[in-house]
């Protein structure tokens, strides 16, 4: 069977000439850039301190200058959180099931933080639990973590439930990571924002939501459309409403505008990706957003 990684890499050829592929790998260094050094401890400073390296806050406090001391780190740690609850196996916008995008997605990270040397780890989950990887940087490990998501994003999985990976992340992550949050189109309430700030406080987070199908599209006129979360067939007239149709659409621009909207208020950057087409795009926007608003 060809494995997952290899269709990922095969995917990102097609999608994507050598430039373009040049220019996202180019923009995955730049997230990573100034990450090299991570603080140890704080010191009283002593002369040929870096003058950008004192602790003012330290200072304050012991009424005596205080440095701040930083080690090596060789390798970066991006760690992914899935929901691999039942949402996530149902279709997605493209007509896919949301989890071939999400393990594309990954597999496209996962490939370029390999490429650069750096580990990958995994939490991905539902109502019914939580479950980990720990971080790697061979192919073979990028390979496991896409085949955790894909077997986990199942139809008969638990309900989703981000909000439940966010919390086990805050409890256990005690390095600073690049978190990248995949989901589908999951609106952020007040407890998941209050989650969200805690994270961004300590790692760097990055936000994929992967689009939802219409389930008003007239393509699907002549198919039985099924709510993945209850079962619930959706009745024919509802299909055929028109102003239904113009509505929900309407619905799903101001819940886009809303999540963008809050994720930038929290200092976090998404992007929304609607398939595989969509997803290397999508993925270079995101990256590309992300090192713009650091600067």
């Amino acid at each position: 069977m060809t494995g997952l990684l290899y269709r990922v890499k095969s995917k990102l050829s097609i999608r994507a000439h050598r430039r373009v592929r040049g220019v996202l790998d180019g923009e995955y260094a730049s997230v990573m850039h100034g990450k090299s050094h991570e603080f140890e401890e704080l010191r009283p400073y002593v002369p040929g301190d870096e003058v950008r390296d004192i602790d003012w806050k330290a200072t304050a406090r012991n009424g005596t200058p205080y440095t701040r001391l930083y080690v090596a780190m060789r390798k970066h740690l991006v760690t992914f959180v899935v929901d691999t609850g039942r949402n996530m196996a149902a279709i997605g916008a493209s007509g896919e099931p949301k989890r071939e995008t999400a393990v594309l997605v990954a597999g496209i990270l996962g490939y370029l933080a390999h490429r650069h040397g750096d580990h990958v780890s995994l939490v991905c989950g539902d109502a019914d639990g939580v479950h980990s990887m720990r971080g790697a940087g061979t192919e073979s490990h990028v390979e496991q973590v896409l085949g955790r998501i894909q077997a986990r994003a199942v139809p008969d999985a638990g309900r989703s439930d981000l909000t439940r990976l966010l919390m086990y992340v805050a409890r256990r992550t005690r390095r600073r990571s690049i978190l990248v949050i995949i989901s589908d189109d999951e609106p952020i309430d007040p407890d998941r924002s209050r989650m969200l700030r805690r994270l961004r406080a300590q790692h760097e987070l990055l936000w994929v939501s992967i689009a939802d199908a219409n389930p008003l599209d007239p393509s699907w006129q002549g198919d039985a459309v099924i709510d993945i979360a209850d079962g619930e067939q959706l009745p024919d007239f509802v299909k055929r409403n028109t102003s239904l149709l113009r509505e929900f659409a309407r619905a799903v621009a101001q819940a886009e505008t809303a999540t963008i909207d809050e994720l930038e208020s929290l200092g976090i950057t998404g992007v929304r990706i609607t398939g595989a087409d969509d997803a290397v795009s999508g993925i270079f926007r995101l990256l590309e957003r992300h090192n713009h608003g650091r600067r």
